[in-house]
């Protein structure tokens, strides 16, 4: 009998789909079968009864049944901890597969039932309905709603040529499983998927059981936490693995989605561009990472142009079994037939090539492509970037893929050039070049002061730049920009960090050399003043990098400010129309055809200020950011700089571009994909097709909205400084922030030392999850000011508090209603009108549902601090949960959102025990008395925080 047979797979009343509850049950009896034969039954009977209190703990509100398993785990030895954290870890492994799969299950059918109703042949025949509507948030749905609304198909291809939307993957430490779980979770969840499949025959389900049951096993046998941090060429190769598989597809599918959208629509299809591109900081970003050195960038550049025509090399492969057409069949463009003879004179293709295909012109054609990108491959060496320079660029590929489809289309095979595999290629070329995805290189702004100090301090120009007022940086950065000779001969002579800034600069001249589109923007972190950008533009004069010409000094790069605190972003405005305004930056600007990208942090801005005051601040800023563009008739892209979790700007990515104001909706976006969101959304190419999608559709309609004059908008204008709604979200973000900033004292008070002790962070310091420091300082001690953003959030998530994505939440809005009696009414129109204010306090209640303070009391209790603050954040909770049930008419927290609060209680009962499991191993750290069971305490402890982690999907 398999091993299988026989387990409990009835539902257990947690509300959730039948098919999801079946799943996780039967993935949760399969890891309590393999707990029993590999660790034994007395642990499993430990996870039972530890799991069995603390749901009990909740549905009876006896705090004391919460105890008794604080009780039982404190009587456990070492060891029993780590296997029970391990057992636990890895239920939320599977359940999270489960959960990604109903996901998929849910827009499965929900697609099928948006289909037409008379498909010809096959088992999905009968799914469609005569009135089926295209599903929502769909590019379908998009097209739909602009024929709708009269838009002709030539108007709508100009829509899509105006989109610019460039996801951008980042290295940011959030993911914290190991790239061989991950492996393990996708193996999982495609044997998940296969179950699912109506017409597997019962061996074929058998088998699949048989493999899920041993994949289980194997990952409860698998360490959780890396030996080692990774380096940077290891995240490189896990950027390459999302680019290169399912982002790839992805690509490819939604540029069919389009087609097939305006064939549905207009009958009709049409060429559009690249209008959705990825970038890359990984191997670029060097702010705070002395590990990205200018090498790792060359590296990173020869990986990625290899890689990529590796790609190409195999889907042209496929093209090529294609493309059978035969001379003795139908005729080719003599177009075609000129260019393969251009191509005999310059490539020697093998004699049985020539022979074997020549009646197919088309193969033929295929061959010499072939031919060229496997010298271009002969070329690449990191080492000798120059090297890499050759004729045959992208733009030749495309050109040449672009005369195989002219030449089909000529000769009556118009499907076989605007589908298919052509289709898919043209489209994968334009979209990834070979560069694959844009690098940006971003250094923190006191780097490049540095560096310019020393240039110029070298050169004898200024002994002390450092010290001057802004005005003299200004006029001392103005004479060098304008002055085409160089200032030093021997950079490498400088001192430190002038000599690897200088190299930096050296390397993004040599990419740009073999492929302009090889390296993006510079990206300036801290932007505090203007000279902050005239500075790296300087060092790129200094490198070559650009050219004095006309007394201008032109960039070929962008030089991108970024906007991290509330002062910043307060200051952006006046900053960029000073910017715009100077000479040497507008003369800059104007060789970049008036185009200007300006990054926005939300995840400093949130450390620095507390939640609404960094998302009202961001959302002004960005308005102003839009009128002042407007004004100086510039080109502007905002990069959204967004995190995973609602502390750093994390959320739906749609829903936050339906929210910003409408004077930036002008169909150019970026925005950052980090870490752990990277797996979520790219992981099984079903949920990132769905989240590439709805980028689109938000954008899309977005764009076409803002140009629709006849639409209004009661709350375009709510940023202006005479909107009584600004008035009253600014004292509402003056309110939290009051609050937030009591709590945290500057970072240099009780509040720091209490959030010291009370969470993990000494111990999230120490988890090898990335290759850059959890802080800018050097050293091993961490303070506030130098302390990420992200390790200060995944600190505060781990006890449940979760306190960057709500405090403040509770005075703002009791005292706003306090003072202004008519408040309550507003408040209320706000959250049923305006995405922005419903976003923001929709994402502040989930996170407050997802937070448990009786779990986070049992870490104060423990904390040995003489002040605490937990009775201020309960405070401060309640009158957030007594606030937003008034505004929003729910009876519960979350109670709009019934999917979610039922994911989080199903997760709640499970995610207690990891908690006290890890207050239990503080405990024990604190008090080790012996360097051998520390470091045995801290592996513990590391292993609990990547299952919190998991439990609650979320880091930092």
């Amino acid at each position: 009998m398999p091993r299988w047979d026989g387990l409990d797979l009835e539902t257990e009343g947690t509300g959730i789909s039948e098919p999801l509850s079946r799943q996780v049950n039967l993935l949760g009896s399969m890891l309590g079968q393999v707990t029993r034969e590999q660790i034994g039954e007395e642990l499993f009977e430990a996870v039972e009864a530890l799991r069995l209190l603390c749901k009990r703990a909740e549905q009876e509100d006896d705090p004391s049944l919460r105890a008794e398993a604080a009780d039982r785990i404190a009587a456990l030895d070492d060891e029993a901890i780590t296997q029970l954290l391990h057992v636990y870890t890895t239920f939320f492994h599977l359940v999270n597969q489960a959960e990604q799969q109903e996901i998929i299950r849910i827009n499965r059918e929900r697609a099928r039932r948006s289909g037409p109703a008379d498909w010809p042949l096959g088992p999905g025949s009968g799914n469609g309905r005569a009135d089926a509507q295209p599903r929502a948030e769909s590019i379908d749905a998009a097209v739909a709603t602009l024929k709708e609304e009269g838009y002709s198909l030539d108007e709508v291809v100009a829509l899509f040529e105006q989109l610019d939307i460039q996801p951008t993957l980042t290295a940011h430490p959030t993911e914290a499983r190991r790239r061989t779980v991950l492996r393990k979770q996708k193996r999982i969840a495609d044997l998940l998927a296969t179950l699912d499949e109506a017409d597997a025959t019962p061996a074929e389900r058998a088998e699949t059981l048989d493999d899920l049951y041993a994949q289980i096993a194997l990952l409860l046998g698998t360490d959780e936490i890396r030996a080692d941090r990774p380096t940077v060429r290891e995240e490189v190769e896990q950027g390459h693995y999302f680019l290169h598989g399912p982002i790839w597809d992805t690509i490819a599918n939604i540029h069919r989605d389009v087609q097939h959208a305006l064939r549905r629509h207009y009958d009709a299809t049409a060429e559009v561009p690249a209008f959705l591109q990825y970038r890359s900081w990984i191997g670029s970003d060097r702010d705070g990472n002395p590990n990205v050195t200018a090498d790792v960038t060359r590296w990173t550049f020869a990986r990625q142009r290899r890689d990529t025509i590796e790609h190409y090399l195999e889907e042209l492969e496929q093209l090529r079994d294609d493309l059978s057409l035969s001379r003795r069949q139908v005729t080719a463009s003599d177009a075609l037939l000129a260019s393969i003879e251009a191509d005999a004179q310059e490539v020697v293709l093998a004699d049985e090539s020539l022979h074997q295909y020549r009646h197919e012109p088309y193969r033929l054609k295929l061959c010499y492509v072939e031919a060229r990108l496997e010298a271009l491959l002969d070329r690449i060496d990191a080492a000798d970037v120059e090297r890499m320079a050759a004729d045959y660029t992208a733009d030749d590929l495309l050109a040449d893929l672009d005369l195989l489809a002219e030449s089909l289309n000529e000769h009556g095979f118009e499907d076989a050039g605007r589908s298919g595999r052509l289709h898919r290629l043209r489209s994968l070329v334009k979209t990834f070049g070979f560069h694959l995805a844009a690098l940006d290189v971003r250094q923190h702004s006191g780097v490049h002061e540095e560096t310019v100090a020393a240039l110029l301090r070298a050169a004898g120009v200024e002994a002390d730049y450092a010290g001057l007022s802004e005005a003299d940086k200004l006029a001392v950065l103005e004479a060098e920009l304008t002055n085409p000779r160089p200032l030093v001969a021997d950079h490498d002579a400088l001192p430190a960090p002038a000599p690897e800034m200088m190299e930096v600069f050296e390397v993004i001249r040599a990419l740009r050399a073999v492929d302009p589109d090889a390296v993006g923007s510079y990206i300036v972190s801290m932007t505090h003043t203007v000279s902050d950008l005239l500075e790296p533009m300087l060092l790129a004069k200094e490198a070559g990098l650009g050219a004095v010409a006309d007394g201008a000094f032109q960039c070929p790069i962008d030089m991108v400010p970024l906007f991290e605190t509330i002062d910043d972003l307060d200051a952006a405005d006046d900053r960029m129309e000073t910017l715009f305004t100077h000479p040497v930056y507008a003369a800059h600007l104007e060789g970049r055809d008036g185009f200007q990208e300006i990054m926005l942090g939300y995840s400093d801005s949130n450390k620095d200020g507390g939640y609404w005051m960094a998302n009202w601040a961001l959302h002004k800023a960005i308005h102003s950011l839009g009128v002042v563009c407007d004004d100086n008739d510039v080109d502007l892209r905002l990069f959204h700089g967004r995190g995973g979790t609602v502390g750093r700007g994390g959320g739906r990515s749609s829903q936050a571009i339906r929210a910003l104001p409408p004077v930036v909706h002008n169909g150019r976006i970026r925005m950052t994909e980090q870490g752990e969101i990277i797996s979520f959304r790219y992981a099984l190419p079903d949920i990132a097709r769905r989240h590439v999608e709805q980028l689109v559709n938000a954008t899309l309609t977005t764009t076409a909205e803002a140009q629709d004059e006849t639409l209004p908008d009661a709350f375009a204008h709510t940023v202006s400084t005479d909107s009584d709604v600004a008035a009253m979200m600014d004292r509402l973000a003056e309110h939290a922030m009051g609050a937030y900033r009591d709590l945290i004292g500057g970072g240099t008070g009780p509040g720091w030392q209490w959030y010291t002790t009370v969470t993990p962070i000494e111990h999230i310091s120490r988890l090898p999850i990335a290759s850059r420091p959890v802080s800018r300082a050097s050293g091993e001690e961490v303070d506030f000011a130098s302390l990420r953003a992200i390790p200060w959030v995944f600190a505060w998530t781990q006890p449940r508090y979760i306190v960057p994505g709500w405090y403040g939440t509770g005075r703002a809005l009791s005292q706003l209603l306090e003072e202004t009696p008519d408040a309550l009414d507003t408040l209320r129109t706000l959250y049923r009108q305006w995405p922005f204010f419903r976003g923001v306090l929709d994402s502040a209640q989930r996170e407050m549902a997802r937070a448990r303070l009786p779990i986070a009391r049992q870490y104060d209790a423990r904390a040995d601090t003489e002040a605490s603050f937990h009775d201020t954040i309960v405070d401060d909770y309640e009158r957030a949960e007594d606030a937003i049930l008034r505004i929003t008419d729910q009876e519960a927290l979350f109670d709009n959102s019934p999917v979610l609060q039922k994911s989080i209680r199903l997760r709640n009962p499970y995610t207690d025990v990891l908690n006290l499991l890890q207050v239990e191993l503080m405990d024990r750290y604190r008090s080790a008395d012996e360097p051998a069971r520390e470091d045995t305490l801290g592996e513990a402890l590391l292993l609990s925080l990547n299952g919190i982690a998991a439990a609650m999907q979320s880091t930092g």
